[in-house]
């Protein structure tokens, strides 16, 4: 039924987007290094690596720079048309082609660079690749302004090994635990609503079991 839906939604988000992706693939053409998409390597279900789409919004090498697959605010390898696109997230919508091609589904885990599905706890990877990652979820929902508060902290890295990425596993755990086509709608609804309202909390109302963050993410509850 999820496959259903998946093939269903993002047909038709492509056919009514494609009057603002075609502008948005023409400007990224003509500013910054002229690269429309940014293609990296992921890890799909059952732990096999597909190559997700993006719009390109940072330097060519920004995974070999910096902070390498971490971003976090006011990121300078991130172009000025860039920043736009992460701000609104318009930059994730070509995963809609991933979704139709079977890599990805509408709502799932995160897909993980290599780097960053390593850092997960064993029981956190065995959950996450039994699923489709998706292009929204409940670790998207809740880490909205994720690279404030990587910015925000002295040592980002550290803070997003430590303390972000294990509540992550929780969150991506407790989703592959409790998926379904009720999951499945309440996130999409919930997505649509913390663009809107950021600030929102509803996500604990409508997912009381959710795992409570820990003491440094208590922005979060």
């Amino acid at each position: 039924m999820q496959r259903i839906l998946d093939i269903l939604f993002s047909a038709v988000a492509l056919l009514a987007l494609s009057p603002l992706l075609l502008p948005v693939a023409i400007a990224l053409r003509l500013t910054g290094e002229g690269e429309v998409f940014f293609l990296q390597e992921r890890v799909g279900a059952g732990g096999r690596p597909f190559f997700l789409y993006k719009f390109a919004t940072m330097l060519k090498d920004s995974p070999n720079i910096g902070t390498g697959t971490v971003t976090v605010k006011d990121d300078p390898r991130v172009l000025p048309f860039g920043r736009l696109l992460r701000k609104t997230k318009i930059n994730e919508l070509p995963q809609l082609f991933n979704i139709l091609k079977g890599d990805m589904s509408v709502v799932g885990p995160r897909p993980q660079t290599r780097r960053c599905f390593d850092a997960f706890p064993a029981s956190t990877r065995r959950a996450i690749v039994e699923v489709r990652p998706g292009l929204s979820g409940i670790g998207s929902v809740l880490f909205r302004d994720e690279e404030e508060m990587l910015h925000a902290s002295s040592d980002p890295m550290r803070f997003y090994d430590d303390v972000i990425a294990p509540y992550k596993g929780r969150l991506e755990e407790w989703y592959v635990l409790n998926q379904g086509v009720r999951t499945y709608l309440a996130l999409i609804l919930l997505t649509a609503w913390v663009v809107a309202f950021p600030r929102s909390k509803l996500v604990w109302r409508i997912f009381p079991s959710l795992p409570r963050p820990p003491a440094q993410l208590s922005i979060l509850a």
